[in-house]
């Protein structure tokens, strides 16, 4: 502790004097008594030219100690015998205990096999399996996320978005390339029995992921461009999804899954068809300064309702296979979902306010109010699970109804963003990756199908939107550039492919084929949009305010 004057009071320089006489027996026995000097028990040890700097600075004679400082424990003041002899208790002796104790163990004996408890016998046997399962999973996670980062910065030195980048790693790392290239290492890698503990990791990432995307959405965005976005939205779902329905003549005779009927699989590849990626489309806009213009605002608004629509749509194609292969009716399952959306908007939507109101008054959410966010989060998840649609669709609504106010939103972002993006996506890209494989659409036919599956997606999204622009006023450019953002399908199209990989209603081929269809349509975004809002003239015409 250094020694200052304002910290010292004046009686302190009295009995410095006594220790400077050369009462050095006095000083040892009252320093330590009295708690005014307490700081003082080296002093004792101190040379009387030492005292006379000290009591000079202390009175005021001397403006400094000359860089002399006195601290409390210091270890130069503390004699070497007893530092020594402090070590040796202090250190020495519990050294000794613990080896007296091992010499005491040494010829005890573990109790017999018959006389240990089962239970304790069977976790016993599973640690080795348990270990070799995180030290596997541990090396996944490793090469998932270098494997993703590299082949993102390769991607977007090409001018392309950091998803696309990773759907197109979580694909090489499967059979399709790393499978193909290298069978034992992909085996060794990623074996069938560790995939379940990928899954896992993935699905928590999809759900803090959908939680984010509803509470990304906006109803005031809404509002403002609401006939335009509703009709061109609904106009891009209308028509994809009647040409996958179309296509389902031609692909569900060939490629069905057994025990699927035709609804299921028509209804399920219109919807797949007709889904927009909504968080690609909203960085890409922001990338090229467009998310405030007139057409970057009209098509956020448009993946909104996209969005809305889409989930609910398949919401109910869920629902309606999933009660074809359950005992419990499937008005009791609509019940159910209606109960919980009653729920949601007149129960839980008033309480949310109070995560804002917490933000508002610190400036951030405290632990225990994002705690409680993750448990809603996961609470509103389970319900959907339970109620026969995906886990999804609870998470989703839950961020739908959150409050809207930007700093808040962006606040939560911050917190969840970092964490799913980057550590958690990348797992369900890879493990989406790896339930597809291109070795299925062997053969022309195969690759017909592909091809079809691809011209009608674009055409049924682009075109449909582009005709819908039109028709609302927008100009050529413009609607050809609102047609070319929503056929992006990006995460959100693998997204409904699991969901109908996991229920069974799509086969693994048409799985490879959607796949497919959804990497290339997010892959041509970029370029096609650099040719109609080409970036040297668009940030021209954007500094001269001709871009609305």
């Amino acid at each position: 502790m250094l020694v200052t004057r304002a910290s010292v009071p004046a009686r302190v320089i009295q009995h410095l004097e006594i220790c400077k006489s050369g009462a050095k027996e006095f000083t040892r026995r009252v320093l330590g008594c009295i708690p005014d000097l307490y700081f003082l028990k080296g002093l004792s040890s101190l040379s009387n030219r030492q005292l006379d700097e000290i009591i000079a600075f202390l009175r005021g004679e001397a403006p400094s100690l000359c860089q002399f400082q006195v601290r409390e424990g210091d270890s130069a003041s503390m004699p070497k015998r007893k530092l020594v002899f402090s070590y040796a208790v202090l250190v020495g002796l519990p050294v000794l205990i613990l080896l007296g104790v091992l010499d005491a163990g040494r010829n005890l004996t573990v109790p017999s096999a018959a006389r240990a408890m089962p239970a304790l016998r069977a976790a016993a046997s599973l640690t080795p399996t348990a270990a070799h399962a995180v030290s596997r999973l541990t090396l996944q996670i490793l090469v998932v996320l270098l494997v993703s980062r590299a082949v993102s910065w390769v991607f977007k030195k090409a001018n392309q978005p950091q998803v696309v980048g990773e759907m197109a790693a979580g694909v090489a790392l499967g059979p399709s390339l790393l499978g193909w290239l290298a069978p034992g290492i992909s085996a060794a890698l990623f074996p069938p029995a560790s995939l379940d503990y990928l899954y896992a990791f993935s699905q928590l990432g999809l759900v803090l992921f959908i939680f984010l995307v509803g509470l990304s959405l906006n109803s005031s965005e809404l509002r403002e461009h609401s006939h335009a976005a509703i009709l061109t939205s609904h106009v891009s779902i209308a028509v994809p999804f009647c040409l996958g329905g179309a296509m389902a003549l031609v692909l569900y005779p060939k490629l069905s899954n057994s025990g699927v009927s035709f609804n299921g699989f028509a209804l399920f590849m219109g919807a797949a068809m007709s889904i927009t990626a909504f968080p690609v489309l909203a960085r890409i806009l922001a990338e090229r300064n467009l998310l405030r213009t007139r057409m970057g605002c009209l098509t956020i608004a448009c993946a909104a309702v996209d969005d809305v629509t889409g989930w609910c749509v398949l919401a109910y194609i869920v629902v309606a296979i999933r009660s074809s292969q359950s005992s419990a009716p499937v008005w009791a399952q609509a019940a159910g979902v209606i109960v919980y959306v009653l729920i949601m908007l007149l129960g839980v939507r008033p309480i949310l306010p109070r995560f804002e109101k917490s933000f508002r008054s610190r400036g951030r959410l405290t632990d225990t109010a994002v705690a409680a966010l993750l448990m809603a989060i996961m609470a509103s998840a389970l319900c959907t699970e339970w109620l026969g649609i995906h886990q999804l669709f609870g998470a989703f609504l839950l961020g739908a109804v959150m409050p809207k106010d930007s700093a808040f939103v962006d606040h939560i972002k911050q917190l969840f963003e970092s964490v799913t993006v980057v550590l958690l996506l990348p797992l369900f890209f890879a493990y989406t990756g790896l339930r597809t494989s291109i070795g299925t659409l062997a053969g022309p036919g195969m690759w017909t199908y592909t091809l079809m599956v691809l011209g009608g997606a674009v055409a049924g999204k682009a075109g449909g939107c582009l005709a819908a622009g039109r028709l609302a006023g927008m100009s050529w450019r413009d609607a050809s550039a609102l047609g070319i953002l929503m056929n992006t399908r990006g995460l959100m199209e693998l997204v409904i492919l699991n969901i109908g990989l996991d229920i069974g209603v799509i086969s693994p081929p048409v799985f490879s084929m959607m796949v497919t269809m959804a990497l290339v349509t997010t892959l041509m975004t970029t370029p096609l949009l650099d040719k109609v809002y080409r970036p040297p003239q668009l940030q021209a015409e954007l500094a001269a305010g001709r871009v609305a």
